[in-house]
């Protein structure tokens, strides 16, 4: 199985993050169309977000406050 590292740059703070993804494939497949995201396995929340929408965990965070009681 290969291993991919992705880094990029947050959108919100500009702060570099890197990604390692452990099962390439699975990745092709979410980047090409033909998979989920969800389907990555060993994947973080915050790590499926910014692969998603650019946007570092605490700054998603940040923008989507949990709602409290």
């Amino acid at each position: 199985m290969l291993i991919t590292r992705i880094t990029e740059d947050c959108r919100v703070c500009k702060k570099p993050q890197t990604i390692v993804v452990a099962d390439t494939y699975a990745y092709e497949r979410w980047r090409t169309g033909h998979g989920y995201v969800q389907d990555i396995p060993g994947l973080t929340p915050d790590e499926r977000e910014m692969l998603l929408s650019g946007c570092c965990g605490p700054c998603f965070d940040s923008m989507f406050p949990e709602e409290s009681d």
